[in-house]
Protein backbone atom coordinates (compact mmCIF):
# COMPACT_ATOMS: atom_id res chain seq x y z
CA UNK A 1 0.00 0.00 0.00
CA UNK A 2 2.65 2.44 1.04
CA UNK A 3 4.74 1.79 -2.16
CA UNK A 4 1.48 2.28 -4.39
CA UNK A 5 0.64 5.62 -2.72
CA UNK A 6 4.70 6.74 -3.18
CA UNK A 7 4.36 5.36 -6.81
CA UNK A 8 1.12 7.31 -7.35
CA UNK A 9 2.95 10.29 -6.02
CA UNK A 10 6.42 10.26 -7.96
CA UNK A 11 4.05 9.88 -11.43
CA UNK A 12 1.99 13.01 -9.86
CA UNK A 13 5.29 15.11 -10.41
CA UNK A 14 5.70 15.44 -14.15
CA UNK A 15 1.35 16.29 -14.41
CA UNK A 16 1.94 19.19 -11.99
CA UNK A 17 5.09 20.55 -13.59
CA UNK A 18 3.28 19.94 -17.10
CA UNK A 19 0.20 22.61 -15.17
CA UNK A 20 2.46 24.52 -13.97
CA UNK A 21 4.27 25.26 -17.19
CA UNK A 22 0.47 25.36 -18.81
CA UNK A 23 -0.33 28.12 -16.52
CA UNK A 24 2.66 30.15 -16.39
CA UNK A 25 2.95 30.15 -20.19
CA UNK A 26 -1.01 31.16 -20.59
CA UNK A 27 -0.44 33.99 -17.47
CA UNK A 28 2.59 35.10 -19.54
CA UNK A 29 0.50 35.62 -22.66
CA UNK A 30 -2.32 37.93 -21.12
CA UNK A 31 -2.17 41.00 -22.49
CA UNK A 32 -1.19 43.45 -19.62
CA UNK A 33 1.14 44.64 -17.50
CA UNK A 34 1.48 43.22 -14.07
CA UNK A 35 3.43 46.18 -12.81
CA UNK A 36 0.61 48.50 -14.63
CA UNK A 37 -2.19 46.68 -12.81
CA UNK A 38 -0.66 46.98 -9.79
CA UNK A 39 0.52 50.80 -9.97
CA UNK A 40 -2.73 51.92 -11.99
CA UNK A 41 -3.28 53.58 -15.41
CA UNK A 42 -1.31 56.97 -14.64
CA UNK A 43 2.22 54.95 -13.53
CA UNK A 44 5.17 57.06 -15.45
CA UNK A 45 7.03 54.57 -17.54
CA UNK A 46 10.01 54.13 -15.33
CA UNK A 47 7.88 53.29 -12.37
CA UNK A 48 6.41 50.51 -14.13
CA UNK A 49 9.91 49.47 -15.52
CA UNK A 50 11.45 49.96 -12.04
CA UNK A 51 8.63 47.75 -10.88
CA UNK A 52 9.02 45.02 -13.37
CA UNK A 53 12.99 44.65 -12.03
CA UNK A 54 12.12 44.71 -8.33
CA UNK A 55 9.80 41.41 -9.16
CA UNK A 56 11.88 39.73 -11.85
CA UNK A 57 9.17 40.37 -14.30
CA UNK A 58 12.18 41.89 -16.99
CA UNK A 59 13.96 38.49 -16.75
CA UNK A 60 13.11 36.01 -20.16
CA UNK A 61 10.26 33.75 -19.32
CA UNK A 62 12.04 30.55 -19.16
CA UNK A 63 14.23 32.32 -16.41
CA UNK A 64 10.91 33.55 -14.64
CA UNK A 65 9.78 29.88 -14.57
CA UNK A 66 12.67 27.87 -13.15
CA UNK A 67 13.04 30.51 -10.71
CA UNK A 68 9.38 30.37 -9.62
CA UNK A 69 9.63 26.48 -9.88
CA UNK A 70 12.75 26.25 -7.41
CA UNK A 71 11.10 28.78 -4.75
CA UNK A 72 8.26 26.22 -5.28
CA UNK A 73 9.56 23.66 -4.59
CA UNK A 74 10.96 24.86 -1.42
CA UNK A 75 8.00 25.84 -0.13
CA UNK A 76 8.05 29.48 -1.17
CA UNK A 77 5.41 30.27 -3.87
CA UNK A 78 5.89 33.85 -3.25
CA UNK A 79 4.23 36.90 -2.43
CA UNK A 80 0.48 38.35 -4.22
CA UNK A 81 0.65 41.31 -5.43
CA UNK A 82 -2.29 42.58 -5.54
CA UNK A 83 -3.20 41.17 -1.69
CA UNK A 84 0.40 42.02 -0.68
CA UNK A 85 0.09 38.84 1.59
CA UNK A 86 2.25 35.16 0.97
CA UNK A 87 0.60 33.15 -1.61
CA UNK A 88 0.54 29.62 0.25
CA UNK A 89 -0.76 31.80 3.40
CA UNK A 90 -3.73 33.22 0.56
CA UNK A 91 -5.32 29.83 -0.66
CA UNK A 92 -4.58 28.00 2.67
CA UNK A 93 -6.68 30.96 4.56
CA UNK A 94 -9.54 30.41 1.20
CA UNK A 95 -9.28 27.00 0.96
CA UNK A 96 -11.23 26.40 3.85
CA UNK A 97 -14.23 27.55 2.31
CA UNK A 98 -13.76 25.64 -0.77
CA UNK A 99 -13.41 22.53 0.91
CA UNK A 100 -16.85 23.39 3.04
CA UNK A 101 -18.36 24.18 -0.44
CA UNK A 102 -16.89 21.19 -2.89
CA UNK A 103 -17.89 19.04 0.54
CA UNK A 104 -20.74 19.31 0.77
CA UNK A 105 -21.83 19.05 -2.87
CA UNK A 106 -20.01 16.09 -3.12
CA UNK A 107 -22.12 14.21 -0.35
CA UNK A 108 -25.14 15.46 -2.03
CA UNK A 109 -24.20 14.22 -5.45
CA UNK A 110 -22.80 10.93 -4.43
CA UNK A 111 -25.99 10.30 -2.08
CA UNK A 112 -28.70 11.27 -4.26
CA UNK A 113 -27.21 9.93 -7.26
CA UNK A 114 -25.76 6.87 -6.40
CA UNK A 115 -29.78 6.18 -4.69
CA UNK A 116 -31.82 7.69 -7.59
CA UNK A 117 -29.62 5.18 -9.99
CA UNK A 118 -30.29 2.38 -7.79
CA UNK A 119 -33.96 3.18 -7.33
CA UNK A 120 -34.36 3.64 -11.38
CA UNK A 121 -32.65 -0.05 -12.03
CA UNK A 122 -34.98 -1.65 -9.21
CA UNK A 123 -37.80 -0.03 -11.11
CA UNK A 124 -36.71 -0.77 -14.64
CA UNK A 125 -38.75 1.07 -17.39
CA UNK A 126 -41.35 2.20 -14.34
CA UNK A 127 -43.22 5.59 -14.44
CA UNK A 128 -40.51 5.70 -11.08
CA UNK A 129 -37.48 5.08 -13.54
CA UNK A 130 -38.94 7.73 -16.23
CA UNK A 131 -39.10 10.28 -14.13
CA UNK A 132 -35.93 9.81 -12.50
CA UNK A 133 -34.28 9.29 -16.15
CA UNK A 134 -35.89 12.72 -17.46
CA UNK A 135 -34.74 13.83 -14.34
CA UNK A 136 -31.44 13.56 -14.68
CA UNK A 137 -31.23 14.81 -18.42
CA UNK A 138 -32.55 17.88 -17.44
CA UNK A 139 -30.18 18.40 -14.57
CA UNK A 140 -27.20 17.40 -16.80
CA UNK A 141 -27.79 20.11 -19.72
CA UNK A 142 -28.28 22.75 -17.16
CA UNK A 143 -25.56 24.62 -16.69
CA UNK A 144 -24.50 25.29 -13.13
CA UNK A 145 -23.49 28.66 -13.22
CA UNK A 146 -26.94 29.39 -14.81
CA UNK A 147 -28.87 27.11 -12.43
CA UNK A 148 -27.26 29.20 -9.54
CA UNK A 149 -28.61 32.54 -10.91
CA UNK A 150 -32.10 30.96 -11.33
CA UNK A 151 -32.32 29.96 -8.10
CA UNK A 152 -30.92 33.10 -6.83
CA UNK A 153 -34.03 34.83 -8.82
CA UNK A 154 -36.39 32.41 -7.37
CA UNK A 155 -35.16 31.30 -3.70
CA UNK A 156 -33.55 34.30 -2.62
CA UNK A 157 -34.92 37.47 -4.47
CA UNK A 158 -38.48 36.24 -4.93
CA UNK A 159 -39.51 33.91 -2.51
CA UNK A 160 -36.65 35.49 0.48
CA UNK A 161 -36.02 31.85 1.80
CA UNK A 162 -31.75 32.17 1.43
CA UNK A 163 -29.58 34.58 1.66
CA UNK A 164 -28.06 36.08 -2.32
CA UNK A 165 -24.34 35.54 -1.36
CA UNK A 166 -21.55 35.11 0.68
CA UNK A 167 -20.93 32.51 3.13
CA UNK A 168 -21.65 34.40 6.83
CA UNK A 169 -24.56 37.53 7.66
CA UNK A 170 -22.67 40.60 7.56
CA UNK A 171 -24.66 41.12 10.37
CA UNK A 172 -25.55 38.39 12.82
CA UNK A 173 -24.65 35.52 15.03
CA UNK A 174 -22.11 32.92 12.95
CA UNK A 175 -23.62 29.88 13.95
CA UNK A 176 -23.89 26.68 12.29
CA UNK A 177 -27.83 27.89 11.08
CA UNK A 178 -26.33 30.91 9.52
CA UNK A 179 -23.68 28.84 7.46
CA UNK A 180 -26.37 26.25 6.49
CA UNK A 181 -28.70 28.97 4.82
CA UNK A 182 -25.73 30.57 3.09
CA UNK A 183 -24.63 26.79 1.74
CA UNK A 184 -27.63 25.43 0.13
CA UNK A 185 -28.05 27.32 -3.09
CA UNK A 186 -24.43 26.90 -3.67
CA UNK A 187 -24.00 23.43 -2.73
CA UNK A 188 -27.26 22.64 -4.69
CA UNK A 189 -26.48 24.38 -7.83
CA UNK A 190 -22.54 22.84 -7.72
CA UNK A 191 -24.10 19.39 -7.14
CA UNK A 192 -26.65 18.84 -9.95
CA UNK A 193 -24.92 18.08 -12.79
CA UNK A 194 -22.68 15.64 -10.93
CA UNK A 195 -25.72 13.91 -9.35
CA UNK A 196 -27.06 13.27 -13.05
CA UNK A 197 -23.81 11.58 -14.26
CA UNK A 198 -23.29 9.55 -10.84
CA UNK A 199 -27.60 8.12 -11.48
CA UNK A 200 -26.57 7.11 -14.65
CA UNK A 201 -24.17 5.62 -14.67
CA UNK A 202 -24.83 4.11 -10.68
CA UNK A 203 -28.06 2.82 -13.02
CA UNK A 204 -26.33 1.14 -15.63
CA UNK A 205 -24.07 -0.51 -12.70
CA UNK A 206 -26.80 -1.46 -10.64
CA UNK A 207 -28.71 -3.12 -14.27
CA UNK A 208 -25.70 -5.32 -14.64
CA UNK A 209 -25.55 -6.34 -11.35
CA UNK A 210 -29.36 -7.85 -10.96
CA UNK A 211 -28.39 -9.98 -14.10
CA UNK A 212 -26.23 -12.32 -11.85
CA UNK A 213 -26.39 -15.58 -10.60
CA UNK A 214 -26.14 -14.66 -6.96
CA UNK A 215 -28.71 -12.13 -6.93
CA UNK A 216 -31.30 -14.64 -8.65
CA UNK A 217 -29.81 -16.96 -6.05
CA UNK A 218 -30.34 -14.43 -3.01
CA UNK A 219 -34.40 -13.84 -4.43
CA UNK A 220 -34.67 -18.08 -4.65
CA UNK A 221 -33.79 -17.99 -0.78
CA UNK A 222 -36.49 -15.50 0.25
CA UNK A 223 -34.96 -12.56 0.87
CA UNK A 224 -36.82 -9.34 0.42
CA UNK A 225 -36.48 -7.31 -2.35
CA UNK A 226 -35.47 -4.55 -0.13
CA UNK A 227 -32.69 -6.50 0.75
CA UNK A 228 -31.52 -7.57 -2.54
CA UNK A 229 -31.25 -4.33 -3.82
CA UNK A 230 -30.08 -2.03 -0.89
CA UNK A 231 -27.69 -4.47 0.74
CA UNK A 232 -26.25 -7.37 -1.91
CA UNK A 233 -27.42 -5.39 -5.26
CA UNK A 234 -25.77 -1.68 -4.16
CA UNK A 235 -22.84 -2.80 -2.06
CA UNK A 236 -21.11 -5.24 -5.37
CA UNK A 237 -22.27 -1.66 -8.07
CA UNK A 238 -20.44 0.50 -5.95
CA UNK A 239 -17.44 -1.34 -7.22
CA UNK A 240 -18.25 0.15 -10.62
CA UNK A 241 -19.62 3.88 -9.00
CA UNK A 242 -16.48 3.91 -6.54
CA UNK A 243 -14.11 5.66 -9.66
CA UNK A 244 -16.78 7.76 -10.84
CA UNK A 245 -17.14 9.21 -7.73
CA UNK A 246 -14.00 9.86 -7.82
CA UNK A 247 -13.77 11.90 -11.34
CA UNK A 248 -17.09 13.63 -9.95
CA UNK A 249 -15.01 14.72 -6.89
CA UNK A 250 -12.42 16.54 -9.26
CA UNK A 251 -15.33 17.60 -11.36
CA UNK A 252 -17.11 19.31 -8.10
CA UNK A 253 -14.05 20.79 -7.06
CA UNK A 254 -13.27 22.54 -10.46
CA UNK A 255 -16.90 24.04 -10.60
CA UNK A 256 -16.57 25.60 -7.41
CA UNK A 257 -14.79 28.55 -9.36
CA UNK A 258 -17.86 30.29 -10.97
CA UNK A 259 -20.12 28.73 -9.02
CA UNK A 260 -18.05 30.98 -5.97
CA UNK A 261 -18.28 33.99 -8.30
CA UNK A 262 -22.42 33.79 -8.91
CA UNK A 263 -22.92 33.08 -5.36
CA UNK A 264 -19.32 35.65 -3.75
CA UNK A 265 -18.50 31.96 -1.89
CA UNK A 266 -15.12 33.49 -0.42
CA UNK A 267 -12.81 30.84 -1.66
CA UNK A 268 -10.17 29.57 -3.95
CA UNK A 269 -12.05 29.96 -6.97
CA UNK A 270 -13.48 33.28 -6.43
CA UNK A 271 -9.98 34.28 -5.41
CA UNK A 272 -8.62 32.63 -9.00
CA UNK A 273 -10.91 35.06 -10.99
CA UNK A 274 -9.92 38.08 -8.96
CA UNK A 275 -6.12 37.13 -9.55
CA UNK A 276 -6.57 36.86 -12.99
CA UNK A 277 -8.59 39.72 -13.62
CA UNK A 278 -6.08 41.80 -11.59
CA UNK A 279 -2.79 40.09 -13.08
CA UNK A 280 -1.45 38.59 -9.54
CA UNK A 281 0.47 36.63 -11.52
CA UNK A 282 2.04 34.43 -8.57
CA UNK A 283 -1.53 34.04 -6.54
CA UNK A 284 -3.26 32.74 -10.27
CA UNK A 285 -0.03 30.23 -10.80
CA UNK A 286 0.24 29.09 -6.72
CA UNK A 287 -3.60 28.49 -7.01
CA UNK A 288 -3.73 26.08 -9.93
CA UNK A 289 -1.37 24.07 -9.32
CA UNK A 290 -2.53 23.78 -6.00
CA UNK A 291 -5.56 22.25 -6.49
CA UNK A 292 -4.61 20.18 -9.23
CA UNK A 293 -2.65 18.77 -6.47
CA UNK A 294 -5.78 18.57 -4.74
CA UNK A 295 -7.22 16.40 -7.60
CA UNK A 296 -4.42 14.09 -7.60
CA UNK A 297 -4.43 13.09 -4.01
CA UNK A 298 -8.20 12.77 -4.43
CA UNK A 299 -7.68 9.79 -7.64
CA UNK A 300 -4.95 7.82 -5.04
CA UNK A 301 -7.58 7.75 -1.97
CA UNK A 302 -10.27 6.78 -4.71
CA UNK A 303 -8.13 4.25 -5.96
CA UNK A 304 -7.59 3.38 -2.17
CA UNK A 305 -11.16 2.69 -1.69
CA UNK A 306 -11.43 0.68 -4.22
CA UNK A 307 -9.12 -1.71 -3.48
CA UNK A 308 -10.78 -2.02 -0.03
CA UNK A 309 -13.99 -2.90 -1.76
CA UNK A 310 -13.01 -5.14 -4.51
CA UNK A 311 -10.14 -7.31 -3.07
CA UNK A 312 -9.51 -8.22 -7.00
CA UNK A 313 -8.22 -5.20 -8.16
CA UNK A 314 -4.43 -5.24 -6.19
CA UNK A 315 -2.52 -1.74 -5.77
Amino acid sequence: MIGYILKRLVSAIPVLIGISIIVFIIMALIPGDPATAILGSFATPENVEKLNRDLGLDKPMIQRYFIWLGNMLQGDFGRSFSLNKDVLDEILERFGATLVLAGVSFVLCSVLGVVAGALSASRQFAITDKLITLSVLIGISIPSFFLGMMMILFFSVQLRWFPVSGMWPIYGTRDIAALLSHLFLPAVALSVVATGVIARLSRSAMLEVLRQDFIRTARAKGLSETRVIWRHALKAAMVSVIPVLGVQAGFVLSGAVYIEMVFQWPGVGRMLVEAILKRDILLVQGGVVFVAACYVMFNIIVDIIQSLLDPRIKI
